[in-house]
């Protein structure tokens, strides 16, 4: 097969979360931002671009862009709003809009837990306690039941490495701890809750007959560099943080063994039951790539994301590396696992360059599986335009651009793109407008 086609069962899809686009949800997040701690003190998610109530319209949005997978979360706040009490219309409302993809031959990749709780989670089961596994069973059984008959992939937690050092290290997303010792606690809980899951959603099909889904979890993984070459603490933080932060939790899932070794943040080994080969697959975020740099105080650590490469940073200010993603990939052959791209995807507030970006990306992928990297399929990040995070509304993540004060939903120059390959197979450069308007 020539290096530049896909092949036939490759699956190309989009992703989101439900914080970020369906609105009209209190959590622990919107609590965060009433507290003025995004960057934009003023910024509220709010009704996001309405995707719950707009939902089955949007459907169609995926399917004009020929993806034939849609990557989406269960929001628990939505569902469980308080400890113990259920909202049957939201799990309802779920099952009707998981139904409407697989009846549109999309199928649902569906992530449990995308950072975001209910608000009495925190404070009365917070992860660094054995409490957060008993409410994390109620609900995982509760999604298993939603699941059951659909022909669904399941990611069971979301960038956990993310989480933790924002919610557990840096303190900056909730639930807002700096506290090393109470981060590795959360760590391997967090572990414990990939394995109930788990074994949840296997049992529920057991005991329904139906096939299994493919069960994994979604890892936000970076290059890292040394910020000076030559400079073997820089050096030595590259090594850390590709072991820590890349591999730490993938590693737990494979071989039932968490071990963090994380200098003046947190350090930990324990076992974990179950824990080993309990997952069917890897789910990769790929983004960019950071430099490290050895600083003389707490933490120690600088963030750098350099354009050694002058390509520019994109508009959230990261580097375009996609030699990255394909370095990345090769890095994942050591699980002896399927991949899926659950995210991959860039702030591009003109619009000017994310066909260029796809492109670039794709080539990579597609070389990393001539080299014998399973990939199986990739997931944009993301469908539309969304809040994003700390960063609030100023990014634009979406290959559809949305007009916050109309909510329509626009096709761009990237929507065709991306339309063109998937439906075709055939990886070919972007139109020559759009490649000079990137420049």
């Amino acid at each position: 097969m020539s290096g530049d086609v896909f092949p036939a069962d490759f699956v190309f899809g989009v992703a989101t979360s439900a914080y970020q686009v369906e609105g009209g949800i209190e959590n622990d997040w919107s609590d965060w931002e009433r507290s003025g701690k995004c960057k934009d003190k003023a910024a509220r998610c709010g009704n996001s671009v309405e995707h719950w109530e707009r939902f089955f319209d949007d459907v169609q949005l995926i399917t004009r862009l020929g993806a034939t997978a849609y990557r989406l979360s269960i929001e628990w706040a939505r569902v469980e709003p308080k400890r113990g009490e259920w909202d049957e219309s939201a799990w309802s409302g779920y099952r009707a809009r998981l139904e409407a993809l697989v009846k549109a031959g999309i199928t649902p990749v569906v992530t449990l837990l995308h950072f975001t709780h209910p608000r009495w989670f925190h404070v009365e089961t917070p992860w660094h306690e054995k409490s957060s596994l008993v409410a994390w069973e109620r609900y995982a059984k509760r999604c298993a039941e939603l699941l059951d008959g659909l022909n669904v992939h399941i990611t069971t937690i979301n960038e956990p490495n993310v989480f933790l050092l924002g919610g557990y290290l840096a303190g900056m997303m909730p639930p807002g701890i700096a506290d090393g010792r109470k981060a590795f606690a959360a760590t391997a809980n967090l572990v414990r809750a990939h394995v109930i899951a788990r074994n949840a959603i296997l049992d529920r099909r057991r005991s329904t007959g139906v096939a299994a889904p493919q069960i994994g979890i979604a890892q936000n993984m970076l290059l890292f560099a040394p910020s000076r070459r030559w400079h073997p603490l820089d050096q030595a933080l590259t090594r850390l943080a590709e072991g820590n932060y890349n591999h730490g939790f993938l590693e737990a899932i494979s071989t039932g063994e968490l071990r963090l070794q994380m200098p003046g943040f947190t350090a930990g080994r324990e076992r974990i039951d179950g824990a080993a080969k309990s997952s069917d697959f890897t789910g990769l975020n790929y983004y960019s790539r950071t430099h490290l740099r050895f600083i003389a105080k707490a933490p120690w650590v600088q963030f750098e994301f350099l354009d050694r490469h002058a390509r520019g940073l994109t508009d959230i200010g990261w580097e375009w590396y996609p030699e990255g993603f394909g370095q990345i990939l090769h890095q994942l052959k050591r699980y002896q696992l399927p991949v899926w791209i659950t995210e991959n995807g860039l702030d591009d507030r003109r619009g000017a360059r994310r066909s260029q970006y796809l492109y670039e990306h794709w080539k990579e992928l597609l070389r990393a599986r001539a080299d014998g990297v399973d990939v199986r399929g990739y997931l944009h990040w993301s469908l539309m335009d969304n809040f994003e995070w700390l960063e609030a509304w100023g990014p634009r993540f979406g290959l559809y651009r949305v007009d916050r004060t109309t909510m329509n939903r626009e096709w761009t120059a990237a929507c065709e793109y991306f339309r063109s390959v998937a439906t075709t197979r055939r990886l070919t450069p972007p139109p020559a407008a759009e490649q000079k308007s990137a420049a």
